[in-house]
Parts: structure tokens; sequence; C-alpha cells
């Protein structure tokens, strides 16, 4: 899959460090110069060393600048219209839905290159061995966590969520060493959700945390921790852009959970079907 550079840029935007930034912004509004620069022009013309701009290609995913212009390159000589495009007062409805499609497109693109396979693997075993698992988040982040419960209800694994956060509280202290909490937070620096966390750990539950940002608190304390990659727009916010990745990363759990554990999550499935067999017209 080639890799979308600018998008790549756009996504960890809001994590890079000034002088990161400072790189960000050149090659944002120069993409065709620096196609055709060396990685001492470009650090001459910033004023930085070369070694910040081979650290800058790296923390954005490439193996170094050769590979960084490649990707480059492919997106400025084709003549693409890139996919971020702001929203404007004036597009049409079906233009603004049209962006808004595009953008999820691109959030789940980008989460998926930088996701880690090692983890996912990690992550699915835990859920696999636990007694217990729980969702937690706050704001708009407990409604990610309560779509995780509607799921993995129907794994055959006891599974748990609540939408107040001292319900989240409370109950994480209830946890053990054989349960799993899940922490869902984009910023992963929320106070509630870290709380909740260091009180699940504390009792030696694992922590699996779902996060847009690896140097968090969440992503840095999680027993493993997955990633997501959003932007930022005037009419839409980082945080709201994210939750495509969370769903989509959860999906991805849910669905390795069911496949390991077919026979169990069969016979759960067809319970909540007879269940829920007499809702229904």
């Amino acid at each position: 899959m080639a890799q979308n550079c600018l998008g790549k840029i756009r996504s960890y935007y809001a994590r890079l460090s000034e002088k990161e930034k400072k790189i960000a912004d050149y090659i944002l509004e120069n993409p065709e110069k620096i196609i055709h620069s060396t990685i001492n022009e470009l650090a001459e013309d910033l004023g930085v060393a070369d070694a910040t701009v081979f650290r800058f290609c790296k923390r954005i995913g490439f193996k170094g600048y050769q590979a960084m212009k490649i990707a480059l390159a492919s997106e400025v000589i084709e003549p693409i219209q890139q996919i971020h495009e702001e929203i404007s007062e004036n597009d049409s409805v079906k233009t603004v839905t049209e962006k808004v499609f595009k953008s999820n497109v691109r959030t789940l693109e980008n989460t998926l290159e930088i996701l880690n396979g090692h983890s996912i693997q990690k992550a699915v075993e835990l859920l696999l061995h636990a007694k217990r698992v729980e969702f937690y988040g706050t704001g708009g982040s407990a409604v990610i966590a309560m779509d995780a419960f509607h799921k993995f209800v129907r794994t055959g694994i006891k599974a748990f969520s609540f939408v107040d956060s001292h319900f989240q509280l409370m109950s994480s202290s209830q946890l053990s060493e054989q349960d799993v909490a899940v922490i869902i937070s984009h910023s992963g620096t929320n106070k509630d959700t870290i709380s909740i966390m260091k009180t699940a750990k504390s009792n030696g539950a694992k922590t699996i945390g779902i996060t847009g940002y690896p140097k968090s608190p969440i992503g840095q304390n999680s027993d493993v921790a997955l990633f997501t990659s959003s932007e930022e727009t005037e009419y839409r916010s980082e945080a709201l852009s994210s939750r495509i990745g969370q769903l989509s990363l959860i999906d991805a759990l849910y669905v390795n959970v069911m496949i390991l554990n077919k026979n169990i999550a069969n016979q759960s499935l067809e319970r909540i079907r007879n269940a829920i067999s007499d809702t229904r017209i």
C-alpha cells in the first residue's frame, strides 16, 4: 500500500516538537521543492541539523529521507487533488459530505499504517484469556467503550462497560489479575481515565490502551498500547475524527477474538439472538 506522506504529516502534526513542526510546515507548503532537494539542502534552508530531518522522517513512519521523498513524489507528480481539503462555508452539502467521508477513509489508512501487528496480537491474547473484560472511556470515548461492550458481549467473554466515570472507577477497583481493562482516550491525558487505569493496574489487571498519543500517560503505561491517527480541521476536532479509527481497532480485536473463540462465541451469539428475538416484529 502506498504511503500517504502529506496525510501522515498532518496526522502526526499535533504530536510533533517545535522543530519537527517547522519541518512539517515547510514540506506541506513546498512539496514540489522537497522532492528535488537533498536532506542537506532542506536542513540548511530551515536552519536545523540533518539528523533532525532524519528523525522527523522516522517519526512520521518512513525509514529515512529518501523513502519520504519517494512517497511525497507519488503524491505531487500525480496531479491528484489531495483528499485533505478544508471544509469551506461555501461548500455544498454534497461536497461537505464527500470531504467528511474522505477524511474518515484517510484516518483509517493512516491508522493502519502505524498499527503494530505484535501489539494487536498481544491484545487479542490478553482478551482471549481474560476472566472479565471492562471497557473504560469518558466523554466521547465513553460511547466507544459502550460500542466495544456491545460487540464483546457476543464473544462469550464476560464484558462490561459503564458510562458514568465514578461507576467506572468503582468497577476498576474490583478487577483482579485475571481481568483486562481496555482504556480508551484520544488524548491519553484525561485525569479520570488515568485514575481508572491506575486503579485497574494496582489490582493486577492487564491494561490495553487505545489512544492517539504514544507519549501520553495512557500510551506509556498500558501493558499494550494501540494507536490511532487523525487530523483536526476547523469544523471537526481531532478527537472526533479519531473515533472512526478507535471503532475500527475495536472491530479488529472483536473479529479476531470471535475467530479464535469460535465455539464459545457461537453459543453466546445463539443465546443473545434467542433473548432479543421477541423484541422484533
